[in-house]
């Protein structure tokens, strides 16, 4: 066999339609998007509740590999969804150059580079909210009073003395940005524990670069989506070289017949 034929099958593609950014489908992908991010969240938190590592390397090194493949997820979904539009604009080609019909909707539904993050930043934007709130209000948290001893108690009904422990008396309720730290530290969690819950430093800095954070497996939807033409790319060169490999072995078994000597009684 010569270098030549094993040579490899150069890329083969297929012309396709774009469709548009924001389709009839993208609400709901957009909801699905959310709702695997608050499924993931609430998974995350489990996971790091009970690991609960006291090591920081062991800590940093598991919520880090956390993210990873939380954004891996997001990634290899994304090619799928790809991947699958570019085949749906491939068909309406097809269709195109044969003269045949299809409707507005069913082009759009095709593949577009910024369908893949549209539709991972709309699925994010009620996070991304409460994460901008939180960045812009944050404050560096501090230690509170603390409960009041309890040799102390019997002093609370002396004038003299209660008006000075009336803070311990006092609650107040859950404030907006108490609310909003919680829903964004449950969407950034792999980070609120690597920091560690005594750095109030570092948990300042991870609220305020909040925003940024969450949209992270947006920013990896994205990114596989538009992986989209490369993958049918290869399915084209896939099928192309075993085309040629069969191609190649049929010839091989024909030669192979023709070579074969003929023995006396083939030849009677």
């Amino acid at each position: 066999m010569t270098n030549k034929s094993k040579q490899p099958v150069k890329p083969v593609t297929r012309s396709f339609l774009r469709g548009r950014p924001v389709d009839e489908r993208t609400a709901g992908q957009a909801g699905g998007f959310f709702g695997v991010l608050i499924l993931m969240s609430v998974l995350i938190f489990l996971v790091s509740s009970a690991m609960g590592m006291q090591n920081s390397v062991l800590r940093i090194g598991a919520n880090a590999l956390i993210v990873i493949v939380v954004l891996l997820i997001m990634y290899s979904n994304a090619i799928s969804r790809g991947t699958d539009a570019v085949a749906r604009g491939e068909i309406l080609y097809q269709r195109q150059e044969k003269g045949q019909s299809f409707t507005a909707s069913e082009k759009a539904v095709c593949f577009h580079p910024l369908k893949g993050y549209v539709t991972g930043f709309l699925g994010t934007l009620p996070l991304l909210i409460c994460a901008i709130a939180l960045a812009v209000t944050a404050q560096r948290q501090t230690t509170g009073i603390g409960a009041l001893p309890g040799w102390l108690s019997s002093y609370q009904r002396r004038s003299e003395i209660g008006d000075a422990l009336v803070a311990y008396t006092v609650r107040e309720g859950i404030t907006q940005e108490e609310v909003l730290r919680i829903i964004v530290r449950m969407a950034v969690m792999p980070f609120v524990t690597m920091v560690g819950s005594e750095n109030r430093d570092g948990l300042l800095t991870v609220e305020r670069l909040s925003p940024l954070l969450v949209l992270l497996p947006a920013l990896a939807y994205g990114t596989g989506y538009l992986r989209g033409p490369m993958e049918r790319t290869k399915v084209h060169t896939g099928i192309a070289q075993s085309k040629l490999a069969r191609a190649r072995k049929e010839r091989r078994e024909r030669k192979a017949r023709v070579a074969k000597p003929r023995t006396p009684q083939q030849l009677n």
